[in-house]
C-alpha cells in the first residue's frame, strides 16, 4: 500500500471517527498516531506523541491567544459593545434599516477587541435584538444582521482564526492583522448596502428607530471612546512597528481590565469569569492545535500534500481557476463543519498549492478567512446561526437562514473584489514599518 493511499485513508477515518462525536483534538491525534506508526513503526510514533505536544503549544507567538481572548472577555464585561451600538444607534437610527446598520457598526467595534465571530454573535443578539423587536423589525433581517455583522469579528483583527492560520502559514501575525483592516471596514459597509437595498425593495422591514438631536449625537460618542483608545493602541502599535503582536495583546488585555474598573463594571465576579473563560478557551484551542499537529506529521510523511502541488502545477488551467476550484471546496466544507476544524484539516494540504501557485500567502490568508465567515452562517452548520437560535428562540432557525442570503452575496462580492484587487488586504502592511 502507498504512501499516499495511506494518507487518504486516513483522512477519511478522521471524518468518521469526528462523526462519532470524539472531540476534535483527540480524533485528530488518534488518527494521526495510528497512521504515523502504520508507515514508521510505534516506537517513532510514540516517540512523536512524546514530542509534538509540548514542541506545538511551548512558543512565545501563542501566547497572543490568551491575551486577546482575555482582552475580548474584559471588554465584554466592561459594556464596550452597548455603547458603541448605542452611539450608531444615535447616527444611524432615523434611517430606514438604521438599527441594523448600527448593528453592524456596533459589531465592527466588539469586533476590533474581541476576536471571535461567534462572541461577537452572542454579545449583539442581547444588546441589538430587544431593540430591534421593540421597533418591529423583521425577524429575519434583524437576526440576520447580528449573524452576518457576528462574521467580522474573526476577519477584523485581532482575531483568533487569523493567529491560527499565521501559525500554519508561517506568515507575521502583526501583518495578517493590518492585512484584515480594510477587507473587514468594505465588508461592513457591503453589509450596510444590503441593508439599504433589503429596506428600500421592503420598506416594513426596517422600520425607522427614531430621530436624535445633534447634541444627543455627539453626547453618545463619549460611549465609544474605550473602544476607539483600544483600536489605536494595537493598530496604531502594530503598524508602527514599535510593539509586536503578543505585545499588543499583553497592552491590550492590561487597557481594558483598566478600562473595566474605570468604568466600575469589572469586579470581583466579572474577572474571575473572565479568567475562566479564558482557560477554557485556550485549553480547548491548544487541544486541537496539538491534535492537528500530530495528524499534519502524518499527512506530510504520506507525501500528499507534495503529489497534491505537484499534480496540480501540471494542470493546464490558470492559477485563477484552481484558486476558485479550491474556494468552491471551502464553501462546501463550510457547509458540514466549522471553521476551526476546516482550518486545521485543509491548510497543510492547500498550503503548498497556493504557495506554488505564486499567490502571496497572507494575501490568501484574508481571502481564507472570508470563506470562513461564510462558513459560519451558511446551513446546516452554521455556528453563528445556532448560537443566535438559541439566545433567540421566539424565531424559527429557516426565518434567520433566510435574513442572511443578502449578507453572503456580500461576502461573494467581497472575495471577488480581493482576487481582482489584491491590493485590497495588501495595501496597510506593504506601509507598515519594518
Amino acid at each position: 500500500m502507498s504512501p499516499q493511499l495511506v494518507g487518504w485513508i486516513g483522512i477519511f477515518v478522521l471524518f468518521a471517527v469526528i462523526a462519532t462525536g470524539i472531540p476534535l483534538g483527540l480524533a485528530m491525534a488518534l488518527v494521526g498516531f495510528a497512521g504515523f506508526a502504520f508507515l514508521t513503526g510505534f516506537p517513532a510514533a510514540f516517540t512523536q506523541l512524546a514530542t509534538v505536544p509540548y514542541a506545538s503549544t511551548a512558543s512565545y507567538t501563542l501566547t497572543v491567544l490568551p491575551l486577546f481572548i482575555l482582552m475580548g472577555e474584559f471588554a465584554f464585561h466592561s459594556g464596550l459593545i452597548r455603547g458603541a451600538f448605542e452611539s450608531a444607534h444615535k447616527f444611524l437610527g432615523q434611517l430606514r434599516g438604521g438599527l441594523a446598520m448600527a448593528t453592524i457598526v456596533g459589531c465592527a467595534a466588539f469586533a476590533a477587541v474581541c476576536g471571535s465571530g461567534v462572541a461577537t454573535a452572542s454579545t449583539m443578539t442581547s444588546v441589538a435584538y430587544p431593540e430591534m423587536k421593540r421597533f418591529n423589525y423583521k425577524p429575519s433581517l434583524a437576526l440576520g444582521s447580528i449573524a452576518s455583522g457576528g462574521t467580522l469579528g474573526v476577519l477584523i483583527p485581532p482575531s483568533n482564526p487569523l493567529v491560527i492560520y499565521a501559525l500554519f502559514a508561517e506568515v507575521s501575525i502583526g501583518k495578517l492583522f493590518m492585512a484584515g483592516v480594510v477587507p473587514g471596514v468594505i465588508l461592513a459597509l457591503l453589509f450596510i448596502g444590503g441593508i439599504t437595498i433589503w429596506t428600500m425593495l421592503d420598506k416594513s422591514a426596517g422600520p425607522s428607530g427614531g430621530k436624535f438631536s445633534l447634541a444627543e449625537k455627539i453626547k453618545s460618542l463619549k460611549n465609544s471612546w474605550p473602544v476607539v483608545v483600544l483600536v489605536v493602541i494595537i493598530m496604531g502599535g502594530l503598524w508602527s512597528g514599535i510593539i509586536t503582536a503578543t505585545e499588543a495583546a499583553g497592552i491590550g488585555a492590561f487597557a481594558a481590565f483598566v478600562m473595566g474598573i474605570g468604568m466600575r463594571n469589572l469586579h470581583g465576579k466579572t474577572i474571575i469569569s473572565s479568567l475562566d473563560v479564558t482557560v477554557r478557551t485556550t485549553a480547548m484551542i491548544f487541544t486541537i492545535l496539538i491534535g492537528a499537529m500530530i495528524f499534519n506529521y502524518f499527512i506530510v510523511m504520506t507525501g500528499m500534500p507534495a503529489q497534491l502541488a505537484s499534480w496540480v502545477g501540471g494542470l493546464q488551467i490558470p492559477p485563477v481557476g484552481i484558486l476558485v476550484v479550491i474556494l468552491c471546496v471551502y464553501f462546501i466544507l463550510g457547509m458540514i463543519m466549522d471553521t476551526l476544524a476546516m482550518t486545521v484539516l485543509t491548510l497543510p494540504i492547500f498550503l503548498p498549492i497556493i504557495s506554488g501557485l505564486g499567490y502571496d500567502l497572507t494575501w490568501f490568508g484574508i481571502v481564507f478567512i472570508v470563506m470562513c465567515e461564510m462558513a459560519m452562517i451558511t446551513p446546516p452548520v452554521g455556528m453563528n446561526i445556532f448560537v443566535i437560535a438559541g439566545m433567540a428562540r421566539d424565531v424559527p432557525m429557516y426565518t434567520i437562514f433566510k435574513g442572511i442570503t443578502p449578507f453572503i452575496i456580500s461576502l461573494i462580492v467581497l472575495i471577488g473584489l480581493i482576487i481582482i484587487f489584491p491590493q485590497i488586504p495588501m495595501f496597510i502592511p506593504d506601509m507598515m514599518v519594518r
